[in-house]
């Protein structure tokens, strides 16, 4: 290797390694500024100040129709307007027709049906002259009353002796009468009555559309007949119970209506440990219930519980989050009373800091803070 060279690869080595050292020196000054990542998330709190309260007893709830059905058919065809307009929130009385469906088919069967039982008669008389004179008069009266424009089927002639029975079974006369009778029956199911008073609710088909059996046309709810289903608490279920009265207010606080326990769920809430109760409710004078309204039940006895007051986000499946040496640790409470917007809860100590924050939105990963009060 020449000199030049040499000298050239010493000189190239000098530079790098002084490219070197600038960098890595360069590097620790960024590290150095670098601060790691400040985990500590501030959350609001509140100290905790048991005081002895007068638990008002009391649940929300919403008023639900006890008769609520969907109208439908058992046969097929071209839906007909009633002599209701059917559009949502229009009322109805009871026996009023809603609709009904194109039956002209059905119709000229079941005439034609008709006319084959009465010449199956026809073509029997001369043998029931000849060996039942006396029942000739009867099968006759009943030849005449089947009439193929009269929408009924006269009563079937009783027989009066096996024989007889034997000779109409034979000519199958009472085959073809059951027949008719069931189509009978069908043409019933062509038109839909209002079986109670009440409203519409909601419309899914238009006259003029073909209806197939089963297909949900309206849904319609009795008026003026309503429950209330109202979760309780367990704890609180008791006293309810024992209540043969309860009275209900509205979103204002107005005494609206009054109402009894008619039945209880035997399921309970797991999140909320809760029964679904179910009152009756009857309007005061005056005053209006109507269908999807929310209710406020409560019974005229109160509880006098050490308790404290809390925002009912801040309460999820009977836990609360508290605030112990800059650590969340998750508290289980018992609810015993609430409003519309709050909880009345026990089992926390006095002095301890309880976290205002909805649970979802808390890191327990996280360090944590509580300044905001």
């Amino acid at each position: 290797m020449k000199r030049s060279q040499i000298i050239l690869l010493i000189v190239f080595l000098f530079i790098s390694g002084i490219i070197y050292l600038a960098l890595a020196n360069n590097k620790k000054d960024v590290v150095k500024e670098m601060k790691p990542e400040d985990k500590t998330v501030y959350v609001p709190i509140r100290e905790v100040h048991n005081e002895l309260r007068t638990v008002p007893l009391e649940s929300y709830g919403q008023v639900n129709p006890n008769s609520e059905i969907n109208v439908s058919f058992e046969v097929q065809g071209k839906l007909l307007k009633g002599d209701v307009l059917m559009k949502p929130g229009v009322k109805f009385r009871k026996g009023q027709l809603l609709y009904y469906l194109n039956k002209s088919d059905a119709d000229y069967t079941f005439k034609a049906r008709k006319l084959a039982l009465s010449a199956i008669i026809v073509a029997s008389l001369p043998d029931i002259e000849v060996d039942f004179p006396k029942e000739r008069n009867k099968w006759v009266k009943f030849l005449n009353a089947l009439d193929p424009d009269l929408k009924s089927l006269p009563e079937f002639p009783a027989t009066a002796s096996e024989k007889e029975s034997l000779f109409i079974m034979g000519r199958n006369i009472l085959a073809e009468y059951y027949s008719l009778k069931s189509q009978e029956e069908q043409l019933k199911k062509y038109a839909f009555y209002a079986p109670f008073s009440g409203t519409v609710i909601s419309v899914n088909v238009e006259p003029g559309a073909i209806a197939s059996p089963g297909m949900m046309i309206a849904r319609i709810a009795k008026t003026g007949d309503y429950e209330v289903k109202i979760p309780i608490s367990m704890d609180d279920l008791g006293h309810f119970k024992s209540q043969q009265l309860a009275k209900f207010k509205n979103s204002k606080g107005e005494e609206i209506g009054t109402g009894k326990i008619i039945r209880i769920s035997d399921v309970v809430n797991q999140q909320t440990q809760s029964a679904d109760v179910y009152y009756s409710i009857q309007a005061n004078k005056g005053r209006e219930i109507y269908n999807g309204m929310f209710l406020t039940v409560f019974i005229p006895r109160e509880e006098t519980k050490s308790t404290m007051t809390l925002p009912r986000a801040s309460v999820k499946k009977g836990k609360v989050l508290v605030l112990s040496n800059e650590k969340l640790l998750e508290r289980t409470v018992e609810q015993v009373g609430s409003k519309p917007d709050s909880v009345f809860i026990t089992g926390l100590k006095n002095g301890e800091f309880v976290v205002m924050e909805e649970l979802e939105k808390v890191d327990l990963a996280k360090k944590y803070i509580g300044i905001k009060r």
